[in-house]
């Protein structure tokens, strides 16, 4: 097992990965002090219900917590205010107090989901993670929480940082081929930001991290995971560093938007959304093995490189307007200077990006 501390002074929380964590849930919530008296609110979705929550319920059953469970439906689209007002009801449902804790038991869209209900009930109350996917090891961590709007992703949330993240790898087993790619995506990520010769790694050993090989797949997300803690130690709520963690998502929030959430996954869209940061940084002067290595990292991994054809360029841009990251007239992007190195760009013209982003119709074709 490796253990892991996000630094946040009183407020600083381990990440525990390993394998058959679940099986000791109840032992990992008598230590952080989770209440017995007052009841939680594990919340998953309709994939991961059928095969974990019986367990976790189980587990905690026999440590005499009190736990009741909501179930929501799988997708990007449960992200929704919608959900929220209903998830509360289910809380006061069930008679949560100020005491009681809400459990996130999924991939990123529960994480994000639980953590703002967790934030927004009685102004905010205690939240655990137990992340079942690769690409949960970015969400989970950190506290960033949040829910949807039609017309942008993320832009209701807060910050609310959980008391522990529980990494059962044993979780990843029972993940579709397409979502462990996904996941990829913001591990070679981390690399990208951070660690230079984590994202040779990860090309060396892509074949192992698609085959979810145990050992391979621990060290990796304890790698992200690091790179992730690292950061939102020194900036937890976004004012400077904590940015980079951006590489590849205004582009790629902006193409999952444009298909109504239901198109290409989160990791997906962010694999275009890096080639596309990759060529800006090219653009800036970076070499140009930031460019050829990002893709060709991300190739490994299987992910897409090129931006679908039916995407409208036009919508696109519409869609990064409503960017968190887009501000006072101006386009921020994070952009590589060197593998494992980026920078803070605030100025980037408008232009350069509509150029980059019907260049990435053409990628597949530059392999």
């Amino acid at each position: 097992m490796r253990e892991l501390t996000v630094d946040l002074g009183e407020r600083s929380y381990p990440i525990y990965i390993g394998e058959g964590l679940l099986n000791e849930a109840d032992t990992y919530f008598s230590k952080h002090g989770i209440s017995k008296k007052s009841p939680l609110l594990i919340i998953t979705d309709t994939n991961i219900a059928p095969l974990h929550l019986s367990l976790l319920e189980e587990k905690l059953k026999e440590g005499g917590f009190q736990a009741v469970s909501a179930v929501v439906q799988a997708g990007e689209g449960s992200k929704s205010l919608a959900m929220l007002e209903e998830l509360i009801a289910s809380a006061l449902d069930a008679g949560l107090d100020r005491k009681s804790t809400i459990v996130a038991l999924g991939g990123g869209v529960v994480g994000d989901l639980a953590g703002y209900v967790a934030a927004s009930f009685m102004r905010g109350v205690k939240f655990v993670q137990i992340p079942t996917t690769v690409l949960a090891h970015d969400s989970s961590v950190g506290g960033k929480v949040a829910v949807n709007h039609p017309k942008a992703k993320n832009i209701i949330g807060a910050f609310h940082q959980p008391e522990f993240v529980l990494y059962d790898l044993n979780l990843l087993q029972t993940l579709p081929a397409r979502e462990v790619r996904s996941g990829l995506s913001e591990v070679v990520k981390h690399g990208l930001i951070w660690d230079a010769s984590f994202v040779q790694w990860c090309e060396e050993n892509a074949g192992k991290l698609l085959a979810l090989d145990a050992d391979s797949l621990g060290y990796a997300l304890h790698n992200g995971c690091s790179v992730k803690a690292s950061v939102v130690s020194q900036d937890e709520r976004e004012n400077g560093l904590r940015a980079i963690l951006n590489l590849g998502h205004t582009i790629g929030h902006a193409i999952e938007a444009v298909g109504g959430y239901n198109g290409l996954q989160h990791g997906e869209a962010i694999a275009i959304g890096m080639v596309g940061s990759a060529k800006l940084g090219v653009r800036y002067g970076a070499p140009e093995e930031v460019y050829t290595t990002t893709k060709r990292v991300l190739a490994k991994c299987e992910l897409p490189i090129a931006l679908p054809q039916h995407y409208d360029v036009d919508a696109i841009m519409d869609a990064m307007m409503h960017d968190k990251k887009f501000a006072e007239g101006t386009m921020v992007f994070i952009v590589p200077t060197a593998i494992g190195e980026v920078e803070i760009k605030s100025d980037v013209p408008v232009a350069w990006v509509r150029e980059i982003v019907e260049e990435l119709k053409l990628e597949d074709e530059q392999l």
